[in-house]
Parts: structure tokens; C-alpha cells; sequence
């Protein structure tokens, strides 16, 4: 299953290393990646691949959120069928 990740907080070093490195550390694969600098803020936006993810889809969106929480970043997952009908017009 494919998901959207979502990345928002002050800019700062490190952010898509930990991001990444978090991903990989439960077996999902990054398929593509968007980042920019907004001002003082980072914003970035992640295709994922979750097939081989050793977490259910609930314990990795809790994972995300708590690591983000901890790191001052609003880290958000979303599966990509339900992100699409969200934003069907």
C-alpha cells in the first residue's frame, strides 16, 4: 500500500535524515519526495510505499506523530486512496 507522509515545523538541519531514517527503520520505502523552505518553515511532502512495513498503519502514524511531537515537527501519514478522495474536486 502506497501512503502520503507530511512534514511541517521551523526549519532546521537534519529534518529529512530523521524522517527518512525513521521510514527505513520500520521497512518503508521513500518513492518520492518534495521539500521546500517557506520562510523559517520546512515543508515536505513524501510518497511512500508501506508493503513491507513492520508496523501496522496505526502504530506507524503514532510513531510518526510522537517523533514529530518530540522534534517539534507535525509529521502526519495518510493512506494515498483516501488522500485522493480528499482532494477530488
Amino acid at each position: 500500500m502506497r501512503a502520503i507522509v507530511t512534514v511541517i515545523g521551523k526549519d532546521r538541519v537534519g529534518i529529512i535524515a530523521e524522517v527518512c531514517a525513521l521510514l527505513a527503520g520500520h521497512q518503508v520505502n521513500v518513492l518520492d519526495i518534495s521539500q521546500t523552505v517557506l520562510q523559517e518553515y520546512f515543508t515536505m511532502i513524501m510518497l511512500v510505499d508501506t508493503a513491507a512495513c513492520t508496523a501496522s498503519f496505526t502504530e506507524l502514524r503514532d510513531c510518526l506523530r510522537q517523533a514529530g511531537e518530540s522534534q517539534g515537527l507535525d509529521i502526519r501519514v495518510q493512506r494515498e486512496d483516501i488522500f485522493n478522495a480528499m482532494h477530488r474536486i
